[in-house]
Order: structure tokens, then C-alpha cells, then sequence
């Protein structure tokens, strides 16, 4: 059996309308990754933020973002499933990497630069 661990990102959009219930959102997802064996390597809250485009009349949407690993790639397939199902979600992107991600998203480092230079 391989014991090979597969890398993902996961960026899904939650109705605005739900931004204060965040937190259970993303412990959903959390410990369902680690009740199958996975590890998540980075989370980050990218609070909300306008819409490129409107999705079902929405200007805005609350950004998280997810690295993690997991062993089995059936898990992929069950966490696009209850992403599918949940109607708080109303955009999700799960991409399939070579490594795992550490460190600061790009999105984050550049709301930190712009706070540093606000603060100086």
C-alpha cells in the first residue's frame, strides 16, 4: 500500500450573510481533514472582499483559504461533495500541488505591507 501524503490548496467563497458564523464553517472542514488522516499546513481568513464579477446578485463574499495533505485521495473527492452540498459556499476551488505550502498567502503579505505603510 502507498503511504504517498497528496498536497492541496482550497479556496472557497462564503455568502456574506454567514460571515459570522466563520468559524464553524471552517471547523467543519478542519476536522474533517484531520478525522481522515490529513494535516492542514496553512489557514488563513481573507475577511471580505469584492466580488470580480457578481455571483447570484452578491457583490461580496468571505475568502478562506486551506493548504493541507491527506492520504487518500477518496477524501478529495467527499470534501468536494459537502463543499457542493453546503449552502453557505457559493464559490470553491481545491487545487492539487507537488509539496505543501507554508508561509504567508500573497494576498495576506500585501494587506500586512499596506498596514506597515499606513502605521509609518
Amino acid at each position: 500500500m502507498e503511504n504517498r501524503m497528496y498536497h492541496y490548496e482550497l479556496v472557497f467563497m462564503v455568502h456574506p450573510d454567514y460571515s459570522s458564523k466563520i468559524s464553524k464553517i471552517l471547523d467543519k472542514y478542519e476536522k474533517f481533514i484531520l478525522t481522515n488522516n490529513g494535516k492542514i499546513h496553512r489557514k488563513e481568513d481573507w475577511n471580505r472582499r469584492q466580488l470580480a464579477y457578481s455571483i447570484n446578485n452578491l457583490k461580496k463574499a468571505h475568502y478562506i483559504l486551506m493548504n493541507f495533505e491527506i492520504k487518500e485521495k477518496n477524501t478529495i473527492l467527499k470534501i468536494k461533495k459537502m463543499l457542493k452540498m453546503d449552502s453557505c459556499i457559493i464559490r470553491n476551488i481545491i487545487i492539487k500541488n507537488k509539496k505543501f505550502t507554508k508561509g504567508i498567502s500573497p494576498i495576506l503579505k500585501i494587506k500586512e505591507e499596506k498596514k506597515e505603510q499606513n502605521t509609518t
